[in-house]
């Protein structure tokens, strides 16, 4: 299930550089429930940071990741904002270089959530799991609209019990 690679062997024999120059913004607002979350949360074993996409396979990695943390685990496992985590050194960023395991739920091969934790935490050695490799369906699908709600939610539960049979 490790791939420690931001660049999977799926990318049709393109070269993809290791990094790209990028200026992100630093986020000027700081949530005060996101922070009370993340310390309330600290000391659980395993923090999850999972792909956000849009596509089909990024919302069944997601629905995996919320199954997971909030129902499967929750006593073992904290859910990571990613967007908060990539956008300010403060809690969510915090929970993600502190945990003593981290598993990076990504979507597909692409494994865009460690590819940006990667961009802000030097060093930063996740646990990648790529959801889509863990269920059958029909790999030409794209869009979230391609695949009812009930099959997707199935696809989602089967990767998230996957994934907790390893605590």
């Amino acid at each position: 299930m490790n791939n420690p690679s931001c660049c999977g062997p799926e990318n049709n024999g393109q070269v993809i550089e290791s990094y790209e120059d990028i200026r992100i913004e630093s986020a000027k607002n700081i949530c005060g429930l996101c922070e009370n979350y993340a310390e309330r949360q600290k000391s659980k074993p395993i923090a999850v940071m999972c792909c956000e996409g849009a596509c089909l396979r990024g919302d069944i990695a997601r629905q995996a990741a919320n199954i997971l943390c909030h129902t499967l685990a929750p006593e073992k496992t904290v859910r990571i904002c990613l967007g908060g985590a990539f956008t300010k050194n403060t809690g969510q960023r915090n929970l993600v270089r502190t945990a003593p395991r981290l598993i990076s739920l990504e979507g597909c091969f692409v494994n865009c959530s460690s590819c940006m934790m990667h961009g802000v935490i030097q060093g930063l050695e996740p646990e990648v799991i790529i959801a889509d490799r863990l269920y059958d369906f029909d790999r030409n699908l794209f869009g979230i609209d391609e695949m009812s709600p009930e099959e997707a939610r199935v696809h989602a539960n089967t990767v998230a019990m996957k994934i907790a049979a390893t605590f």
